[in-house]
């Protein structure tokens, strides 16, 4: 009589997820940015279904503008698929934080791919936030109900960008592929309890403009490691001296 019972709960708590994402801050991010991604990839003559399957695919706005920019402006497929998952690879540490809120005694190892496949900023962000309030075992439904409604937002939003590319000021469509990186610097200000957590980000962001303004390559990674490791060094020394 269990196995019938967790069917409803399992659902339930998906569509609970689905909800939390479709009334999030970030579903006007998500909204915002694939706007002017559909526009970005009508300029440079993607088909719709493309811009669709690649949303789903890449699942990162930095890494599909890269993608688009770069095949668009004729680069060779191994290049531009080089510099998309060299963009990805910041998403990694979200993948390795996120994972162990959704395990359970139970879990499989196939129950992880879809969360470790759907890790993006707006996912890991709003599932840091609302996961360590649910049981664990319905964390993991939640979580795939939360990024199937970030997911749907973004394909459907990135239609809407397409076809009114024509009507789109170009600088306000760039503007709008803005509001990603703004929303995760600000949801990541508000998130960060530590001092650690604190300490990284402000190093993060005299670091990495420091590193652009030098066209220092990968500055983006080198910003995430050098802020990073500091803040872990100043954290190990103070703990030593107390």
């Amino acid at each position: 009589m269990s196995a019938p019972q967790s069917q409803p709960s399992s659902a339930a708590d998906f569509l609970s997820g689905v909800k939390s994402a479709l009334t999030s801050v970030f579903f006007l991010v998500l909204a915002g940015t694939y706007i002017g991604i559909g526009a970005l990839a009508h300029d440079f003559g993607f088909a719709s279904w493309w811009l669709a399957l690649s949303s789903m695919l890449v699942w990162a706005a930095p890494a599909q503008v890269i993608l688009i920019s770069a095949l668009g402006a004729g680069a060779p497929l191994f290049e531009a698929a080089l510099a998309v998952t060299l963009s990805a690879i910041r998403l990694f540490p979200m993948v390795v934080a996120l994972l162990p809120l959704l395990r359970g005694e139970r879990t499989r190892l196939r129950d992880l791919l879809l969360p470790a496949h759907f890790t993006s900023v707006s996912m890991w962000v709003e599932s840091l936030r609302l996961l360590p309030g649910l049981p664990r075992e319905r964390r993991l439904a939640f979580c795939n109900g939360l990024s199937v409604g970030y997911m749907s937002t973004a394909v459907s939003f990135g239609f809407v960008g397409y076809y009114l590319a024509a009507e789109l000021p170009r600088l306000f469509a760039g503007g709008l592929l803005f509001l990603t990186p703004m929303s995760f610097l600000i949801s990541t200000a508000r998130n960060a309890r530590q001092m650690v957590d604190k300490l990284a980000l402000a190093l993060g962001l005299i670091l990495g403009p420091l590193l652009v303004a030098n066209h220092v390559q990968l500055d983006l990674m080198w910003t995430g490691l050098g802020a990073g490791t500091l803040a872990y060094v100043v954290r190990r020394v103070r703990e030593a001296a107390t």
